[in-house]
This record gives C-alpha cells, sequence and structure tokens, in this order.
C-alpha cells in the first residue's frame, strides 16, 4: 500500500456519496423501521450516579444573559461541583424536551443531530467531586436518565499525572459515535453526518462551559488509539454483541478562574496527552457491558468500513496553544465594545442563555415571508468568524476551542433579509483566501461589499437576484432552503487541506461545519426566528453555481434560517419532569 493510499479512499468516498440530481447516495432505499437503532445507550453493571435535576434559575449557579456569552469577563468562572457538572451536561447533551405525536414519543436535545438520530455518545474523565463522584475515574452519560455510568475507576495518582499539564480542577470530555445510528437510514452518506454531529457536540459543549465561565480546548493532536483506549471503545468484550462506537475526539475543560497563579500574561496547553501520563486500561477497574442498540445486527457497508480506516490518525503532535490569562472571566464586563456585534441589549427578547439553549429547536419548515434586519444577519455573521480578537490575542468564544486554521467559508443564498439585496453571496471566514476563492469561482462575480457591512466582516455580493428557486433545487429541492430570510452551503478547503494534515483532517472539516452550525442555530433563537441543518444536498450542482471545477473546494453541508412554522399537531412535554 502506498501513502497515498488513505487519501485516495477518502476522496473516494466523498465522491461516491455524492447526491446527484439523478441518483442520490446508496442508502437501502427504504426505513427498516423493525431494526431502528435505540437513540439511548448504556453500560449494564454499571454504577450510576444520578446528576441533580435543576431548575432554570437554580442559585447560586449562574445566570448570563445570552449577549453576554460573547462578552470578555462578563461571565464569572464558577467551581465544579455536583450542581455545575450537571449543569454542564444540562446545556451540552441533555433531553431538552419530548415531542409526542399520538402514541409516538421521541426525545430533542441540547446538540442538534441529523435526522434526530444521536450518533454521538459522551464520557467524562473527571477527578472526584464532593457530594456527588467519589473517586476519579471515566463516567459514560446517559441522556435520557440525566445521569452518569461509571465505566472504569482511576486512583487519584493516575488521574493528576494525566491532567498535570491542564489548569488545576481540568476534565476531559470525550465524544464517540455509534455510527450505525445514522448508517440505519442513510446509508453511504452517513459517516459524513456523524461527523458534523461531532461538531455540533463540540459546539454545544463550548456555550455550556461558557455559561459557567469555564473555557474548552479540543486536544486535537491526541490519536484515536488514545482516544479509544481513555473512552473504553477498544474493549471487545465490553461490546459483545452490541454495535461498536468510533472515537472521535477529547477535549479538555477548566474553570477558567484557576487559570491565575503566576504573573505570566498566557498559559500554555498542549494539543494531546503525553504518552508516558496514559496508564495502560488494565490497571483500572472496568464496569458495565454496552446494550445492544437494533435486534438485528447493522447493515454492512464496505466503503463506510474502508473510510472509517483511512480517516482514522494514527499519531500524536506535540504541539500548543496559548490562552490569554486577561481574558478570563472576573465576573466584570470587558472593556472592548463593538457597537453592532456586543452592545448590551442587541437581541430582540434579551433572554438568559440558558433559555436560548433550552429552545433551540430544528425548523421544520418556514412561513415563506419573515425577514430579518440587516443587523441581525451581519451580527449572525460575524459570530462564525474565528478572527483573532486583537485586544485579547486569541479567538472569541467558540472558536478557542477549535486550534486550526479556519477552512470553512459561506456560500450565502439571501432571500429576505432588511435593506439588503437578494442574491448570492460569499462570507470569507479565512480572509487570506479571498484571493483563491476568488479565482476559484465564477468569472462575472461581482465580489462586492454590501452596503453597510461592518469593514471588518469579509462578506461580498458574488450575484444580485433572486436565488430562491436555486436555493430549493440544490437542497434536495426542499423549499425550506428558500422560505427562509437566507439559506448556505458550508465551502471547505479540501484537498490541500487532506494533504497538508492527513486523511483524518475530513472529519475536522466536518466538526468545523457543526461548530457553525450550533453558532447560527443559537443566534436564530435568540433573534427570534429558528434554523436548521440541511444534510442533502446536491454536492456537485452546489459547486457549479459557484463556479467550483474540481476538488480544490467542496460543500459539505448546507444550512438555513427564517421564521418557522410549528406543527400544531405536536405536543411539547418537559424534560426530566422539569416545565422549563
Amino acid at each position: 500500500m502506498d501513502a497515498w493510499a488513505p487519501l485516495d479512499v477518502v476522496m473516494r468516498y466523498h465522491q461516491e456519496t455524492k447526491h446527484h440530481f439523478r441518483r442520490y447516495a446508496r442508502s437501502l432505499g427504504y426505513m427498516d423501521w423493525a431494526n431502528q437503532p435505540d437513540p439511548f445507550r448504556r453500560y449494564a453493571g454499571s454504577p450510576r450516579v444520578a446528576l441533580p435535576i435543576l431548575k432554570p434559575d437554580t442559585t447560586p449557579l449562574p445566570q448570563p444573559r445570552y449577549a453576554d456569552l460573547y462578552r470578555p469577563r462578563a461571565i464569572a468562572s464558577a467551581p465544579i461541583n455536583g450542581n455545575t457538572l450537571s449543569r454542564f451536561l444540562e446545556y451540552a447533551l441533555a433531553i431538552t424536551a419530548w415531542k409526542q405525536a399520538g402514541a409516538v414519543r421521541w426525545a430533542l436535545r441540547a446538540n442538534p443531530s441529523s435526522g434526530n438520530l444521536h450518533p454521538t455518545e459522551g464520557y467524562l474523565l473527571v477527578g472526584d467531586v464532593p457530594g456527588l463522584l467519589p473517586l476519579p475515574g471515566l463516567y459514560h452519560y446517559t441522556a435520557k436518565e440525566h445521569a452518569l455510568e461509571l465505566r472504569a475507576e482511576w486512583s487519584k495518582e493516575n488521574f493528576s499525572a494525566l491532567l498535570q499539564v491542564f489548569p488545576p480542577h481540568a476534565f476531559l470530555l470525550g465524544f464517540a459515535s455509534v455510527n450505525w445510528r445514522e448508517t440505519w437510514k442513510y446509508g453511504e452518506r452517513a459517516f459524513r453526518y456523524c461527523q458534523h454531529d461531532v461538531g455540533h457536540a463540540l459546539g454545544s459543549a463550548r456555550f455550556a462551559a461558557q455559561i459557567l465561565g469555564w473555557r474548552m480546548l479540543l486536544l486535537d493532536g491526541t490519536a484515536d488509539d488514545t482516544v479509544a483506549a481513555l473512552l473504553g471503545v477498544d474493549r471487545t468484550d465490553d461490546f459483545t454483541g452490541a454495535e461498536r462506537e468510533h472515537p472521535d475526539c477529547l477535549a479538555v475543560v477548566w474553570p477558567a478562574s484557576q487559570e491565575h497563579g503566576s504573573s505570566a500574561a498566557t498559559i500554555s496547553l498542549p494539543l494531546c496527552l503525553a504518552p508516558d501520563a496514559v496508564p495502560d486500561s488494565t490497571r483500572h477497574t472496568w464496569h458495565g457491558k454496552a446494550n445492544r442498540l437494533s435486534p438485528n445486527k447493522p447493515v454492512q457497508w464496505q466503503i463506510l468500513n474502508q473510510v472509517e480506516v483511512a480517516a482514522w490518525k494514527s499519531s500524536s503532535e506535540h504541539s500548543v496553544v496559548r490562552f490569554n490569562r486577561e481574558s478570563s472571566a472576573n465576573g466584570q464586563a470587558g472593556d472592548r465594545e463593538n457597537v453592532r456585534v456586543d452592545a448590551p441589549g442587541m437581541y430582540p427578547h434579551d433572554q438568559s442563555a440558558g433559555r436560548v439553549i433550552r429552545q433551540r429547536r430544528s425548523a421544520l419548515a418556514f412561513d415563506g415571508k419573515s425577514a430579518i434586519s440587516v443587523d441581525c444577519f451581519f451580527t449572525m455573521l460575524a459570530r462564525v468568524m474565528p478572527r483573532i480578537e486583537r485586544e485579547l490575542c486569541e479567538r472569541p468564544m467558540p472558536w478557542d476551542l477549535v486550534p486550526w486554521a479556519p477552512a470553512v467559508h459561506l456560500a450565502l443564498f439571501v432571500h429576505r433579509v432588511d435593506c439588503l439585496a437578494p442574491g448570492i453571496y460569499l462570507l470569507a471566514r479565512d480572509p487570506a483566501q479571498v484571493p483563491v476563492l476568488r479565482a476559484a469561482m465564477q468569472r462575472q462575480f461581482e465580489w462586492t461589499a454590501p452596503p453597510g457591512c461592518p469593514a471588518d466582516l469579509p462578506l461580498f455580493l458574488l450575484e444580485e437576484g433572486n436565488a430562491r428557486q436555486m436555493a430549493t433545487d440544490v437542497s434536495c429541492h426542499q423549499e425550506i432552503a428558500a422560505d427562509g430570510a437566507f439559506s448556505l452551503g458550508m465551502i471547505a478547503e479540501f484537498e490541500a487541506k487532506l494533504r497538508e494534515h492527513g486523511p483524518w483532517f475530513y472529519r475536522r472539516l466536518f466538526w468545523e461545519t457543526g461548530v457553525i452550525g450550533q453558532v447560527l442555530y443559537l443566534e436564530a433563537e435568540a433573534n427570534g426566528v429558528r434554523a436548521t441543518g440541511i444534510g442533502c444536498f446536491f454536492d456537485d450542482p452546489v459547486h457549479q453555481v459557484m463556479g467550483l471545477n474540481d476538488a480544490t473546494f467542496q460543500s459539505l453541508y448546507h444550512f438555513t434560517t427564517g421564521g418557522p412554522v410549528e406543527d400544531p399537531r405536536l405536543t411539547t412535554l418537559p424534560p426530566y419532569g422539569l416545565d422549563h
């Protein structure tokens, strides 16, 4: 096997799982309801620790306004205890509501998922928490019960050695995917959907951490073998007869207040765990066996097995990221104020951050008439920009989570934005890539700045005109792409990035799209509208609209925002017996 074989596999997978006008990517072609996987994983025999069920106004937990999430030093850092850990998981991964239609009931969660299938499983590797967790260990989060299942007991010595390079009281958050949950419905395209669901979960967790004044960093240099070993998803005996989980990533979370301890202006954190600090799994006491999710064996797709192997990250990179101590929350509002992006009261309902997270939904339909203001539109786009803030010398939240250079840009179909001409626009999330993007796209595109656009927002009008039918056509003929205020395609720098980093970076590109989607979901809710991700789109027709003719850029995910149409046949029920 030559050196480029894994890259060839990833490139072939991406090409063969494209939707086309005359055919869709391969799947079963019908819904095998009898074999639908259980959306909740459990580990039978694992001791279960119930997390406190908290009311929205539980004190003394932080209750920041949504706008405060983006204001440096606006949120005081909360200590890690049973209540704050419960709130973190509630806002990151928990059930936010139950929906019911007749006798059928299903759960909605804080982290969005393709088809509401939720392949992403969450794990905590955390020290002892007084009154909740008596010892350090690996815990699996069970969303249905809002509880933690003890998977592995760790000694204090091993846990301290593993986390010693991070700020005090840091813990690890891990994700793994039950790919079968998506494959059951979507067939060969499912690996894509699992990856941007990981991105949604990362974004959701970063917002949950921010509400508590905590920081979070993706340990992107960590090899997948290490992730699998730490999360226990490589333990064959624990998954006998059950659907396996694919290791995704690890992130470190810590209270920002714990950064204070020296006179240094910055702290440097590694992007991977030191190999000599990762103890052999046999040194832990393990608990539990994974439950079977479907009555019959998962349907096998050879190309999915191949891309999982090809996109495996087999090595570790020992690089570091620097964080500015001055941006740590201390309970006081920051000096920096950007009138358009950060002004208090800029959101029409001035809601709490928790309320925005709890009420987030994926819209099922839009009304075809609601518009948003141009200031709202510009602010939404500013939120997805990972630019380094001059005053803070680091990226804004949630982009401080992601350690790589931005690689995803937005091709926008603007329909109903007040004071903005309808048409096709481009947001270059890395302004340095504008010349490359411009050279790759249609020659007749205008590349002009829209009237009133902030000077530091690299948004360009490409072509003015009614783009509603075009947006519908390329999004698998779904009217929701045209009935909102705007829709978009996330255009990734593709082949060059895979060659630069390796085929494992394919997954990271989708993770980046998922974080973008999470930002836009919450921005929509905070502005009184709603959003939804669109995984079904015709890949190459999207590229043709933009003039993209090769693998330099590829569209990975679509998204749309507008005034929602509620389905009166559905009943909404509260999670965990609480009426939020």
